[in-house]
């Protein structure tokens, strides 16, 4: 996979904020902190929201019976990633 590109980074940050109207700074987050639970808090709703919000702005379906999920939502860094190498937006 490629390496988190910090702009693309900022950008999902950005949108993971927005979609779920958090009280935080993107830039705050920490890249490689967990998402899901510990870190940023995140529940399984919350996840399916980003998931939503990031199939529509890239352009690429992020499925939930994907086995790679665990790992995709993870951190910011691999949603990143993972959108870096799927994109079509």
């Amino acid at each position: 996979m490629p390496e988190a590109n910090p702009e693309l980074q900022n950008e999902v940050a950005g949108l993971i904020v927005s979609a779920l109207n958090l009280e935080v700074n993107p830039h705050e987050i920490p890249p490689d902190a967990p998402l899901y639970g510990e870190g940023l808090g995140l529940d399984s709703i919350d996840i399916l929201e980003v998931a939503l919000v990031v199939s529509r702005h890239f352009g690429f379906q992020l499925r939930a019976d994907n086995a790679d999920n665990v790992h995709i939502f993870s951190s910011l860094a691999n949603l990143t990633r993972h959108i870096a190498a799927n994109r079509t937006k």
